[in-house]
């Protein structure tokens, strides 16, 4: 048995939902001749936290936390926010707010937190890391980001102890999409770009969820190409044994959107359709569960669709898991093309029709016709023809079998063996 170091910012009681691929991941591995040791931070003071995938924990992994030093209490009170109130993703980088305080601790956030708000982790993990490779003799260190500060302690540790590196990109790191919006300065950009050509460098292997992310980066970065690799987010069907589906009949058809939805997620041809579905006699609920940008909600508004959507908010992971099975429709917004949202995967197992949306995203439009699951739209085009058609609908199972996280932590533990 090897024993491979993961470096996750997000662990168990985190409720996000970056943490379930190192969790199911660091499950399986055993199975497969790699051992598991986990650093992570004693407390995520942004994200809420969901009790219910401690237990998912097995007691042989050894899980070592360090204390962080992050920026949101002071956040929350330069923008006169109260000290237990719950930051939500999409209003901490909010285009619509106009404020004062917002905009500059938002240029604060965008220009002085290198590669992010979380680098206050790197010394703290940096220093129970090194002990941690002493103590556990590990073998290979592999890194999950975003944050994309883990890759830069994953590094640190690699060149001090000479052990293999393997980062996982869950979402582009200098380029990601949201940083688009924002006018990073020319110093800030220059030294995230330098991060990240380090980290890929020192790289022994690097791990991408996407096709076209890896592409991406291959295309930025020649020398990476024969070091790159996909493995998929994938599902947990272990997740899924545990959840009682009410079958019960329905008066409305349930839309579910699962995750958090930011104002650049906006499908306003959708909630038109529903308008006029909706006139029509036709009857559809619309519910979220996560967090959801105000100008989405204003978007609902404008449209007539107040009294038919529901803002469940924040549920842990059973709930939200029970929601999805028992709905009519699951959305997925997608980012750009690069991204193929997790939920996807946890969408696909539930075997419920799906409507996408993502500008000239052929990755997921791939995934949805060989599934034969759903189907996928540009965010200005009509909608219609999904409502004629959904209700036969029918997945591929022995397609979607292939995203089971056993499986993807078997390709990881190949992968870990050949470095």
């Amino acid at each position: 048995m090897k024993n491979v170091l993961i470096i996750t910012y997000y662990w168990p009681p985190s409720g996000k939902a970056s943490m379930h691929w190192p969790l199911s991941i660091a499950g399986y591995l055993p199975e497969n001749g790699w051992q598991p040791v986990i650093l992570t931070v004693k407390e995520d003071s942004f994200t809420q936290s969901d009790t219910s995938q401690v237990n998912s924990i097995s007691s042989l992994i050894k899980v070592y936390r360090t204390k962080t030093y992050e920026p949101f209490s002071l956040y929350k009170k330069f923008t006169g926010k109260k000290e237990d109130d719950q930051l939500v993703a999409s209003e901490t980088i909010s285009r619509s707010n106009k404020s004062i305080s917002h905009r500059i601790s938002l240029w604060l956030r965008m220009n002085l937190f290198i590669p992010d708000a979380r680098i206050g982790w790197y010394s703290p993990a940096v220093k129970e890391g090194k002990n941690i490779i002493k103590e556990e003799n590990i073998d290979a260190v592999l890194s999950i980001g975003p944050p994309h500060s883990t890759h830069l302690i994953g590094k640190r540790l690699s060149k001090k102890f000479n052990v293999p590196h393997v980062p996982v990109f869950i979402d582009p790191w200098v380029d990601i999409v949201y940083y688009k919006e924002f006018n990073r300065n020319y110093f800030t950009k220059r030294i995230d770009n330098h991060l990240e050509k380090s980290v890929l460098a020192n790289a022994k292997a690097i791990v991408f969820v996407t096709e076209t992310m890896k592409n991406n980066y291959v295309k930025k970065y020649v020398s990476v190409a024969e070091k790159s690799n996909v493995l998929y987010w994938g599902y947990n069907e272990k997740d899924f044994e545990s959840i009682t589906i009410n079958k019960a009949k329905k008066e409305e058809q349930v839309i579910v959107h699962a995750g958090n939805i930011f104002s650049f997620q906006n499908p306003k041809q959708l909630w038109k359709q529903l308008q006029e579905e909706i006139s029509a006699g036709n009857k559809f609920k619309i519910r979220f569960i996560g967090t959801v940008d105000s100008e989405i909600k204003k978007s609902i508004s404008e449209n007539n669709l107040d009294a038919y959507t529901d803002y469940a908010g924040f549920l842990p992971y059973y709930k939200m898991l029970r929601n999805i099975c028992e709905a009519d429709i699951l959305l997925v917004c997608v980012s750009e093309p690069r991204h193929v949202p997790g939920k996807l995967f946890e969408y696909l197992r539930t075997g419920n029709p799906i409507i996408a949306f993502g500008n000239s995203n052929t990755e997921v439009k791939d995934i949805l016709n060989e599934s034969h699951a759903g189907m996928i739209f540009d965010y200005k085009e009509s909608v219609e023809k999904f409502f004629t058609s959904y209700k036969s609908i029918k997945p591929n199972p022995p397609y979607v079998v292939k995203f089971n996280r056993k499986k993807i932590a078997l390709q990881l533990s190949d992968l870990l063996n050949s470095i």
